[in-house]
């Protein structure tokens, strides 16, 4: 079976005319806003493949003359796609690296050999697979004493010097706008390579690569921006909706040291290439109509209405055919007649989003509803990636479901295991190992069982050392019945509550395995079994460790599996996101208003995951809890809608509808 897991979620954002993915690069023009050229394709393969493709073109004119190519290569995830390309084209195409040069841009300090180092990855995934001369591989030397890394450094410069500079420079964006590890702040015109401390941005976007953030260095050595600007090309790459404000600020704000991947405006020769996630805060995809005429479809002109009320600081139904002629939206007039009737429909259009019944009002006009009412009750299935995202994400909506009568069946994606803290888990031995004692007639297996994981954990577990099987049981059992308090309190029966473990997951580790066609059919399998009338996934990409990413790729998978069966015909898939971010206001198809009391319902329903209040390791930079987050998202969710002039609730939950192709 093959399986197509690039899971992009085209939400018909932009008419396909306000970008070219097929665009080549002598053709491209810009925008009046964005001083770079960008180039915006929908998947990241796509875009990746482009990128081979010039680099392997720039090689080879070099071969021909017998000359060196000398590439500037980044680590992370961002360019694996690029790497794997090339590696096809040395194996299926006989490309052939013998005059490549490489220099690997930077490097963690300090590193070991069982630590995780960039040279290695980069290794792994491209150079231990082509035909390139060893000696022509350089990187930061990052074992050296601290008092050598300037001599270090220093030799480093030298060899690039002597091999002519770089040819081709490919580039990463960090998420504040570092390039390298050249962070906000760094000299945009005279930084050379150095020893760096990692600012909190950093060390967050590289954390999925250790298992907790604990354990991310906070050195490393890089090369500097004034080396990076004498390369002759330069290709850089962004991939992710977290991108997104950064790819934004590079190429259309001010050449600045609080954004240095800005500096590269002022590059002779210098391409950026990113996903259309990471595009979304480009003007010609967020506010297309301050680029060019547009094809005006509902959710366009949505778009631009409730960027127009935040402009001029009114509610819809205030707006006037000035404040569209002022702001660049005359065109809307002219198709519609007046700002009134342009008003009126955006406001009908927000207000027929609002139900408080998410899975359908029995006996009711649907025209206008996001639900349809039959069937009724509708059997139900949540996907949860974590065992906590359920609630933390759409708890209201859940318990609506519950309490009007649905047949709802929780499914927990993964059994998110790490996210327990060792202390969880020597609490919940002790309290077994007292009662063994107090209660029941001393087991020897089971209390040397408990002896040794109590002493590993509290005396033996090293930092970088991965869990036992048996901890890590342990860790997931805590968090099952953690969801199962949960589930119970919004009343749902226990035999509806499922644990689906996929496998990928369970590495131990932040890294997880590829998904896979066995994980795919888990889910798939287990829709079927349901045959539901609703399914919620996740559609939150902007989880910083990718687990959510993973899940709803699985999830699509299975559904693009099951879209042709006949009682799928009866069938929608809603996606809701997490504790990051929330919808968009002109993407939003379904708003659940949640009133005080229902907001404090679900608070206590976050509450039951105890592990992953103040000691869960994976909360991040943001320094609120799980509740706090949810709550203050859906708030400024109902803040906006009544900021718009529709009705004021305390506050809401948002979906969008995601609709399979159909095949004919």
């Amino acid at each position: 079976m093959q399986l197509d897991l690039s899971s992009s979620i085209t939400l018909e954002r932009i008419p396909k005319r306000y970008y070219k993915p097929e665009t080549d690069f002598d053709e491209y023009t810009m925008t009046r806003f964005e001083k770079m050229p960008v180039f915006i394709y929908e998947e990241a393969q796509r875009a990746s493949k482009k990128v081979a493709n010039s680099i392997v073109k720039r090689m080879l004119e070099k071969q021909e003359k017998n000359q060196p190519f000398v590439l500037g290569l980044n680590g992370g995830e961002t360019p694996l796609f690029v790497y794997s390309e090339l590696v096809r084209k040395h194996k299926e195409e006989n490309v052939s690296f013998s005059n490549l040069v490489v220099f690997i841009i930077y490097e963690f300090y300090p590193i070991s050999d069982s630590s995780f180092s960039y040279a290695k990855q980069i290794k792994e995934a491209f150079l231990d697979h082509i035909d390139i001369d060893q000696r022509n591989i350089f990187s930061p030397d990052a074992t050296v004493e601290k008092d050598l890394i300037s001599e270090i450094c220093d030799d480093y410069e030298e060899k690039l010097k002597e091999h002519g500079g770089l040819d081709f420079l490919l580039l990463g964006l960090g998420s504040n706008g570092s390039i390298g590890f050249n962070m906000p702040g760094s000299n945009l015109h005279y930084s050379k390579m150095r020893l760096v401390m990692l600012d909190g941005d950093t060390r967050n976007d590289i954390s999925a690569y250790f298992d907790s953030k604990d354990k991310v260095p906070i050195s490393a050595i890089t090369m500097g921006i004034a080396d990076m600007m004498d390369a002759k090309e330069i290709a850089l790459l962004a991939w992710g909706e977290q991108k997104a404000m950064s790819v934004s600020q590079m190429v259309e704000g001010p050449v600045t040291e609080s954004m240095p991947a800005s500096v590269l405006q002022t590059h002779p020769k210098v391409n950026v290439f990113v996903n259309l996630d990471a595009a979304g805060e480009l003007t010609r995809i967020s506010h297309p109509w301050l680029v060019t005429s547009c094809d005006w479809t509902n959710k366009l002109i949505r778009r631009a209405i409730i960027w127009l009320c935040d402009i001029v600081n009114k509610p819809i139904l205030k707006l006037t055919n000035k404040d569209y002629n002022d702001n660049g939206l005359s065109e809307l007039i002219t198709i519609y007649g007046s700002a009134y009737d342009v008003n009126i429909m955006i406001f009908n259009n927000l207000q027929h989003t609002i139900t408080g019944w998410p899975g359908g009002k029995p006996n009711a006009d649907d025209t206008y509803r996001p639900e349809r009412a039959k069937p009724f009750p509708k059997r139900v299935i949540i996907f949860s990636p974590h065992p906590d995202d359920d609630v933390i994400s759409m708890g209201g909506t859940f318990q609506r479901l519950v309490n009007q009568g649905h047949e709802v069946h929780v499914a927990y994606q993964t059994s998110g295991n790490i996210a327990v803290g060792d202390e969880e888990v020597i609490r919940y031995l002790s309290v077994f190992r007292n009662m063994q004692k107090e209660f029941e007639p001393e087991n020897q297996i089971l209390k040397e069982a408990n002896a040794d994981m109590l002493r590993y954990l509290m005396h033996e577990k090293r930092d970088d050392d991965i869990d036992t099987p048996e901890i890590r049981l342990i860790k997931g059992r805590i968090r099952r019945e953690e969801a199962c308090s949960a589930c119970r309190y919004v009343g749902l029966d226990t035999e509806n509550i499922h644990f689906l473990d996929l496998s990928f997951y369970e590495t131990g580790r932040v890294k997880k395995n590829p998904i896979s066609e066995k994980d795919v059919n888990v889910v798939k399998d287990f829709i079927e079994s349901i045959k539901p009338h609703q399914i919620y996934v996740a559609g939150d990409l902007a989880d910083p460790h990718g687990t959510h990413k993973a899940c709803l790729d699985i999830a699509l998978a299975a559904i693009d599996l099951l879209k042709d069966d006949k009682w799928f015909d009866d069938c929608r898939v809603w996606m809701y996101r997490g504790a990051w971010m929330e919808w968009e206001l002109d993407h939003i198809e379904m708003a659940v208003p949640i009133s005080p009391e229902e907001l404090r319902q679900k608070r206590n329903a976050i509450l039951k995951h105890q592990s992953q209040m103040e000691s869960a390791p994976y909360l991040g930079d943001d320094e609120r809890l799980f509740w706090q987050r949810s709550e203050e998202r859906n708030r400024a969710t109902a803040d906006m809608y009544d900021k718009l002039g529709l009705a004021s609730y305390e506050a809401i939950e948002a979906f969008v509808e995601y609709k399979p192709v159909r095949t004919d």
